[in-house]
């Protein structure tokens, strides 16, 4: 199972995640989050700002992920060569066809086998079908509570609608997962699901993750 621990930007915080052996950190690049990574310029060019130096992350993992929401693709460019990005995750609009050119700028140019995640926000079973217009040109879901603003609501969705799911590209599931949901996750089954992505219900503070109570809860899972 992938262990995505999202909304992360302390350099600190992150080395001590990643030696819990989390498969994925993701960095927010969504101007109105409280997790916000931000950049700023210098006379020597772009560079973090509030953020994790890539030495922070160890060499083999875990892969970084860039969070953006209806981002202009060349700020999304300028970011996976700052932030060295594995994948990009998507939590807006983005119409398959950006996300083909951005594939195509990216790879293998720029940055060789970068993969893509579309976000997908569930209320009810009839949204899992949004899937279905990006599964040609993702390599991930992520399916997410739906709510009235972009982006995660800390809260949870019915994970049952996603029985409806019978696409063949496999997913993440998120929303509102905490360290009293170990057993649940234990008991959900899917065959196109891989992982799980955690961030608010584990915090301290916006950004900021509480390493035990991610230490028990993945050694739980992971029994």
């Amino acid at each position: 199972m992938i262990v995505k621990v999202c909304g992360m930007r302390d350099g600190n915080n992150i080395r001590q995640v990643a030696e819990l052996g989390v498969d994925w950190i993701g960095l927010i690049f969504w101007q109105k989050s409280p997790r916000l990574v931000t950049m700023i310029p210098t006379h020597a060019g772009i560079i973090p700002d509030r953020a994790p130096a890539v030495s922070h992350f160890p060499s083999d993992k875990p892969k970084r992920v860039g969070v953006f929401v209806d981002e202009m693709p060349q700020n999304i460019i300028t970011r996976v060569v700052n932030f060295r990005l594995d994948l990009i995750q998507l939590h807006g609009h983005e119409s398959p066809t950006v996300i083909r050119n951005l594939r195509r700028t990216l790879d293998p140019d720029i940055r060789p086998g970068i993969q893509f995640i579309k976000a997908i926000s569930i209320g009810n079973r009839n949204d899992v079908t949004a899937y279905k217009e990006y599964e040609d040109c993702v390599d991930y879901f992520l399916f997410d509570n739906k709510c009235q603003s972009v982006g995660g609501s800390g809260n949870q969705f019915d994970w049952s609608v996603l029985e409806a799911y019978d696409g063949k590209k496999p997913f993440l599931l998120s929303g509102g997962i905490g360290p009293d949901d170990a057993e649940h996750i234990k008991t959900f089954h899917h065959p196109q699901c891989i992982g799980i992505d955690l961030n608010s219900r584990f915090e301290t503070e916006p950004g900021l993750k509480d390493v035990n109570k991610l230490r028990e809860f993945i050694k739980t899972i992971r029994q």
